[in-house]
């Protein structure tokens, strides 16, 4: 029987809507298991989720049968409405429309876990729209800046 089968690792990166500082430590310390979880949940086995007050970082593995999109989509809308059960002052919470995805080789794997786990020490010295400018040149993406911020 043919079997078809992939090997796609993702870093996804995407922030609160206005890059909003409210993803406090008691938060993170929930949202990023469940965010696991959910990519979990979807076939796309999470490698490692992290991220600081207006920001997350995901790693995983993409299912052969979903698309970026797709997982984007999902983990945004599930985490949003999971979001904003955890108080009064979350309750109009949002995501940024966009995202940044990018293919990471297996070789890079354990750097990028790193990179994730490091979070609030390498936000110490920048900002998230400095390192997000920087991931999309070190990936070779273009963009425009007056776009890139919704």
């Amino acid at each position: 029987m043919p079997q078809s089968l992939s090997c796609i690792l993702i870093h996804l990166v995407f922030s609160t809507k206005n890059r909003e500082r409210v993803l406090t430590s008691p938060i993170q310390s929930e949202l990023h298991p469940y965010l696991a979880g959910t990519l979990d949940n979807i076939e796309c086995p999470s490698l490692q989720a992290g991220g600081v007050e207006d920001h997350v970082h995901l790693f995983f593995g993409l299912s052969r049968t979903r698309t970026i999109a797709d997982v984007v989509e999902t983990v945004k809308t599930s985490s949003s409405k999971w979001i904003k059960t955890k108080g009064v002052e979350l309750a109009n919470f949002h995501w940024q429309s966009g995202y940044g995805a990018f293919s990471v080789s297996q070789s890079d794997a354990d750097t990028v876990v790193a990179y994730i786990q490091n979070q609030a020490q390498h936000h110490q010295k920048m900002t998230f729209e400095d390192e997000y400018r920087r991931l999309l040149e070190r990936y070779q993406v273009a963009f425009d800046e007056k776009y890139v911020w919704d």
